[in-house]
């Protein structure tokens, strides 16, 4: 059994929650989850203390009573950095997703994703992937991301969090255009569907070649760029092919029409 935590203010959608995985046990499409709830920050640090040897993921709203945007993130990465938070909330701004990954959250739903998104988020976190959905990887780019050093809707001054330790490193556009040069065109491609969020399998599918094979790709991929995880390499890549002059050869070839989806992709 898999014990979960989820923190949002507004118990009908913590219910709904709840029920979605009931249901999902019942029609045997995933294992059995323990759902613990949390309608603040502070409580959901109370029950992290309480249940700190059985719990596997934190569903954390971004819209909590005592924090605002990330804020709540990074305080969780400073005091329970051993529990795996999943950013759940109606904000999808691309920039909020990624500076939720680049202060160490496993993975990003949008609330308005549909029941069987949440049971394949759910398992691929579980199992140590990172999960990010791709139509939140594709949307364009807003000025103003949810940053934890944003102004607090109170009126009472709220310190920023301590800085989280740099997820990427930090390269020149000069030195990314010449790491990208020793890129492969497939590996390439594999890492702009990567950036897109999507899966090793729907990648293998879309290049019409095998799981295994795309492994290999990622890992001369993160090799070449000299980081050392998927999460850094889409990172880096995030910020650094926009400026660049065009597509690889890779993704300028059509892509297959998407199929359909199931509940674990």
């Amino acid at each position: 059994m898999h014990r979960l935590l989820i923190a949002d203010d507004h118990p009908l959608f913590r219910d709904a929650i709840s029920r979605t995985l009931n249901l999902a046990v019942a029609d045997g499409s995933t294992p059995e989850y323990e759902l613990l709830q949390a309608a603040s920050l502070a409580q959901a640090l109370s029950l992290i203390e309480s249940h700190a040897d059985s719990l596997d993921l934190l569903l954390l709203d971004l819209d909590l009573p005592d924090s605002h945007g990330l804020e709540g993130l990074a305080r969780l990465r400073a005091e329970a950095d051993w529990l795996p938070v999943a950013i759940l909330s109606a904000h999808e701004a691309r920039e909020t997703v990624l500076e939720a990954l680049a202060l160490g959250a496993v993975g990003y739903l949008s609330k308005s994703s549909p029941a069987d998104v949440l049971r394949e988020a759910l398992a691929r976190m579980l199992a140590g992937e990172v999960y990010v959905p791709a139509q939140l990887m594709r949307a364009a780019p807003r000025a103003a991301p949810l940053s934890a050093s944003s102004a607090s809707a109170s009126s009472v001054p709220v310190p920023p969090p301590a800085p989280a330790p740099q997820l990427a490193p930090s390269l020149s556009e000069a030195e990314f255009a010449r790491r990208w040069q020793t890129l492969t065109t497939k590996q390439r491609g594999v890492l702009e569907r990567m950036v897109l969020g999507e899966s090793n399998k729907m990648i293998a599918w879309q290049l019409g070649v095998a799981e295994t094979t795309v492994k290999s790709h990622v890992s001369a991929i993160l090799h070449k760029l000299g980081v050392a995880s998927r999460v850094q390499a889409i990172l880096l890549a995030s910020h650094a092919l926009p400026a660049m002059s065009g597509p690889s050869e890779t993704s300028a070839t059509p892509r297959r029409e998407t199929p359909r989806s199931s509940a674990h992709e």
